[in-house]
C-alpha cells in the first residue's frame, strides 16, 4: 500500500462497492492500494475504497491517462477487426477491488463481433460480475464498451450483464488464481 496522498484538487469518485459518485475534496488523505488499467483504487482516511478514473490522475501526483484515438480502416480496406484486439482491450478492464482483470477472473463469457450495414463492427459482449449485487456494475460496464469501443474498425459495442451462470472461482484462470494466491 502507498504512503498516504493528499488531494490536490476536488476529485470525483465512485464509492466501492455502493458504485455512488461523490466528491472529494483537495486535502483529503489517500492511499493507492491498485492502479490497473488506467484507474486507481485508493482508501479514504475513513478506510472506505474509493475509483479515480484515469483521467483524474492529477488529483494524486499521477500523469492523468489520455485517451485512445480510434481509427477507422482506410476507405476500400475491408472492416474486419481481429477478436484478439477486442480481447486485448477486455483484458485492459479491471473489477477496482480485485487486482486481475475482467477476462482472467472470467467474468466474460462471450464475444460476438457483428458487421454493420454503416460499416464497421458492433462488439455484443455478454458479461457477469462476481456477484449480482455489485454496486460497481455500471462503472464496469462504463469501462469495457470505452474501452472496446477505441478498438479500430469498431462502430458500436453493447454490454449485456448476465447472471447465468453464476461466476464462480472455478472461472479463473491459473493466471488469476497465482496472482491472487489460490494456488
Amino acid at each position: 500500500m502507498s504512503q498516504p496522498i493528499p488531494l490536490t484538487r476536488d476529485c470525483k469518485v465512485t464509492i466501492i462497492p455502493s458504485g455512488e459518485s461523490i466528491l472529494l475534496t483537495a486535502g483529503t488523505l489517500v492511499r493507492v492500494t491498485q492502479a490497473l488499467g488506467g484507474t486507481y483504487t485508493v482508501t479514504t482516511e475513513n478506510g472506505g475504497m474509493a475509483r479515480i478514473e484515469g483521467k483524474d490522475a492529477d488529483a494524486i501526483g499521477h500523469v492523468p491517462a489520455t485517451a485512445p484515438v480510434a481509427t477507422t480502416p482506410p476507405e476500400g480496406a475491408p472492416e474486419t477487426v481481429a477478436e484478439e484486439k477486442i480481447w486485448e482491450q477486455l483484458r485492459t478492464c479491471f473489477d477496482p477491488e480485485i487486482p486481475v482483470n475482467i477476462v482472467d477472473l472470467g467474468l466474460v463469457y462471450d464475444c460476438k463481433i457483428l458487421p454493420m450495414n454503416s460499416g464497421g463492427v458492433k462488439a455484443e459482449i455478454k458479461m457477469t460480475l462476481t456477484a449480482p449485487g455489485c454496486g460497481m456494475a455500471d462503472s464496469i460496464r462504463g469501462d469495457v464498451e470505452y474501452k472496446v469501443s477505441q478498438v479500430p474498425g469498431v462502430a458500436a459495442v453493447a454490454v449485456e450483464m448476465v447472471w447465468d451462470p453464476p461466476w464462480n472461482q472455478g472461472m479463473l484462470t491459473e493466471a488469476a488464481r497465482l496472482e491472487l494466491g489460490l494456488v
